[in-house]
């Protein structure tokens, strides 16, 4: 099959279902999928089949959590990288964060020049979420009728000047402005409520930053969204849960009626404080990576249902701005790189916690196209749905090395780990992207505008 062909249907003996996996063929027309038949009635096709083998075949990666940075600190990373990296490692959607872009994507104007600037550079499909700031509550029920997905606000200083955090004040103003829409309100969810550790403290120690960053940081901020979301049923979510302490106040609402979702990351369910060398700042994030034991109550939070989805929270910049060459942890940038490895780094780690081949789809197809109001188009391998497909051997290993990163900087903590999770082929719309290291060489991804249908079909789910 050569990159950029139409594929008129695709068989394997492991087609992950929702409810299991089996050998199936799943027929493609018009960049959707047309129908999926068993594997014994090749007969009834009618058109080339692609046979991938004992390769699973499933429903393609959605990202909920990406910054492009996209216009403005392009140099950080651009939607030409970022999706070529995407399309890499099975993500056929990303939905692209309010920052670290310039302009934030704050209002209706600053949404079109991101449109503008996305437009012809997307290997994959692209939707967006708007930006909720002090003051601009007349911009929310605009670019909701636009096309954003939904909005994004900070309790604590976002790291970047252009993009404030919010007070009580506007987040009341905004959640009524959201009551009615169908939109989902998205949180950062730290609030400045400790002291800060001492200035002697050695800032290269990574436990100096975590210390600056306790759990109770999360857990206040928490409880502060989950009585918001009761009181105005708005549909809220929780971005890169850490901590685990939390999750009982979650569950706790949840069981009171709040339309409440919570994701987290694969840096979380992965790396441990524990094992964070000193200087090693390609490490940091906010909120911190925490202890080896906590990241067990995620998994197991997972498991349960009380966590939804995993997604990477891209958040790239160039290598200066990591302060390798004193290991600050203080005054490095905060965010790590992991958009093209989130399925294996997932499925290495899960797969050891007793978690199968379906929990991949559920948690990082399913429920992040759900959230996205792309949950009648994206992630299930159904008939009428997107022909976006991955096709990966689970039991392949490789090691990451800058060679084979196509982020725009290659500095991650998870340069020179050996995964296991091969990405082999990313199909888009019906249409052969990337195969074995080499993409198709025009970008086909599209730019995904939620209507008012998508959010319907959301509130009926």
């Amino acid at each position: 099959m050569e990159l950029g062909s139409l594929v008129g249907a695709v068989r394997s003996k492991r087609v992950l279902f929702a409810d299991g996996v089996r050998p199936a063929v799943v027929v493609i027309k018009d960049g959707k999928i047309h129908q999926i038949l068993s594997d014994g009635a090749l007969e009834e096709v009618g058109c080339e089949v692609w046979d991938v083998g004992d390769s699973v075949l499933m429903p393609g990666i959605v990202d909920c959590h990406v910054h492009v940075n996209e216009p403005g600190r392009t140099s950080w990373e651009g939607f030409w990288t970022a999706t070529r990296a995407a399309a890499a490692g099975g993500v056929t959607t990303i939905v692209d964060m309010p920052l670290n872009s310039i302009p934030p994507t704050t209002t209706l104007k600053n949404l079109q020049e991101k449109l503008k600037e996305a437009t012809g550079k997307c290997f994959v499909d692209t939707a967006f979420w708007g930006g909720v700031i002090p003051g601009n509550q007349l911009e929310l029920r605009p670019m909701i009728q636009a096309g954003v997905v939904g909005f994004k606000c900070f309790l604590i200083h976002s790291g970047v000047d252009e993009f404030p955090h919010v007070a009580d004040s506007d987040l009341h103003t905004a959640m009524k402005q959201l009551q009615g829409t169908g939109g989902v309100l998205l949180f950062h969810a730290e609030k400045d409520v400790h002291e800060k550790p001492e200035e002697t403290a050695d800032s290269c120690r990574y436990s100096t930053f975590l210390q600056s960053r306790p759990d109770i940081m999360e857990v206040e901020a928490i409880r502060m969204v989950t009585h918001l979301c009761l009181q105005y049923r708005v549909r809220c979510h929780i971005v890169h849960l850490s901590s685990a302490e939390p999750l009982k106040l979650i569950e706790e609402a949840r069981q009171a009626g709040a339309p409440l979702t919570v994701e987290t990351t694969h840096h979380y369910l992965n790396l441990c404080a524990e094992s964070i060398p000193a200087g090693a700042t390609q490490f940091k994030c906010c909120p911190p990576i925490r202890s080896s034991a906590n990241q067990e109550q995620l998994w197991s939070a997972l498991k349960r249902g009380l966590i939804d989805m995993v997604v990477s929270d891209h958040s790239p910049c160039t290598p200066d701005l990591k302060k390798l060459d004193c290991g600050d942890f203080m005054q490095a940038w905060g965010g790590i790189s992991s958009l093209q490895f989130g399925l294996p780094l997932f499925w290495g780690s899960a797969s050891k916690r007793g978690f199968q081949l379906p929990d991949v789809v559920r948690f990082l197809s399913r429920e992040p196209a759900q959230l996205s109001s792309l949950g009648n188009r994206k992630g299930r391998l159904a008939c009428g749905f997107d022909a976006d497909l991955v096709i990966w051997d689970p039991e392949r290993e490789f090691e990451i090395k800058e060679t084979n990163i196509h982020h725009r900087n290659k500095l991650t903590p998870y340069l020179g780990l050996t995964l296991r999770g091969l990405v082999r082929a990313t199909v888009l719309g019906g249409r052969l992207v990337y195969k074995d290291g080499c993409f198709h060489p025009q970008p086909l991804g599209r730019l995904l505008l939620i209507t008012e249908e998508d959010r319907k079909h959301k509130k009926t789910l």
